[in-house]
């Protein structure tokens, strides 16, 4: 993990008093104003000041947007290019926490493209439109070169086709490796359509954390609070080829990446192991339980944070029915991956 910076060390601060209403608030704020880093861009003090004021329950989501418009409509508070930047990040990390907040979600390429409208109307004048011409980034982690994006008349049809043959994929009885492999590989192809002007990071990664939360998971927030710039090499390293240098599509950054969001795997995501021209491989964490499947790679990540959960409670955090987590459960003590201590009613779950 990078060193955490001061916004995130004064928010973790509510996630350490365990107080569960602003526990789950805080995670949305660190993933919000983390993922403004992809751009280089801070947060203000305000925004933290107010993200704080709506964790502690003093304000509602609509009174954050509101302050922080008013903040930015008054220009003297804007007086040096610091600030200025900060307008941005501010009103996207408002933005971003407001649809995480959202439990509504549709699997389709509109939701996509709604999520970049609700995240950049008022910030960027073509928010929510398809860009209309072709573009080129130079990569530092590429040293100058870029990746070959989509052609803009390719947009649509090349998102309706990815959206579809994931709809007909099935990861019923895969493993987790699996599972992470399918998914680094679909969230690469979507970002590589980039289909809008800016922001295509962003709205990649809100898309892909509420369409995980449809497997069950509770995002490991940290992970994009701290890593949000690592998330996009690693998608450039995924999309990126050099035949002449020897240089070859990697997703492995990206697997290492989804591995520490969805099983608490503790990969180390330095920017500059995603650079072509670093030599060592990233250091190897532990990715936990390669085997499981994402069901039950959830419920273990459920349990680990509180073995003494009941089926209920367990079924209620990862959004899945009682009788799946029963049946589920009964499959992972017959397959040794957990087992129950001291009974059913004072009793508790172990990670085996």
């Amino acid at each position: 993990m990078e060193k955490k910076e001061k916004w995130n060390l004064e928010l973790s601060e509510y996630i350490k008093q365990g107080e569960p209403s602003q526990v789950e608030k805080t995670k949305v704020w660190e993933t919000a104003i983390g993922l403004q880093d992809v751009d280089g861009l801070k947060p203000s003090n305000y925004l933290v000041e107010t993200a704080k004021e709506h964790i502690e329950g003093k304000i509602d989501l609509e009174q954050v947007k509101v302050r922080i418009n008013e903040y930015y409509k008054a220009s003297d508070r804007r007086k040096n290019v610091e600030e200025e930047d900060s307008e941005e990040a501010d009103k996207v990390s408002v933005k971003i926490t407001e649809i995480l907040s959202d439990k509504s979600f549709n699997f389709n390429p509109t939701e996509l493209i709604s999520i970049h409208k609700k995240l950049f109307t008022g910030v960027y004048k073509y928010a929510g439109i398809i860009r209309d011409y072709n573009f080129t980034k130079d990569e530092w982690i590429l040293n100058g070169d870029t990746v070959t994006y989509a052609s803009f008349e390719t947009i649509m049809p090349a998102l309706e086709y990815d959206f579809e043959q994931e709809k007909k994929f099935s990861y019923k009885n895969l493993s987790l490796e699996e599972s992470i492999k399918h998914l680094c590989r679909f969230t690469s192809n979507i970002w590589q359509v980039h289909p809008f002007c800016e922001g295509n990071t962003r709205t990649t990664a809100v898309f892909m954390i509420k369409y995980l939360r449809t497997f069950g998971f509770n995002i490991n927030d940290e992970v994009f609070a701290e890593n949000s710039w690592y998330f996009r090499n690693s998608l450039v390293r995924a999309n990126y080829k050099n035949f002449k240098n020897n240089i070859f599509e990697d997703i492995s950054y990206l697997e290492k990446f989804f591995y520490n969001l969805l099983s608490n795997s503790n990969y180390e995501l330095k920017n500059r192991y995603t650079h072509i021209d670093y030599s060592q491989s990233a250091k190897e964490g532990d990715s936990k339980c390669k085997n499981c499947t994402l069901e039950e790679q959830a419920i273990l990540n459920v349990i680990r944070e509180n073995p003494r959960m009941t089926q209920d409670e367990i079924a209620k955090s990862i959004g899945k029915s009682v009788r799946t987590v029963k049946t589920r459960m009964i499959e992972m003590q017959e397959k040794d991956l957990i087992d129950r201590k001291n009974g059913k009613r004072n009793g508790e779950w172990v990670i085996l």
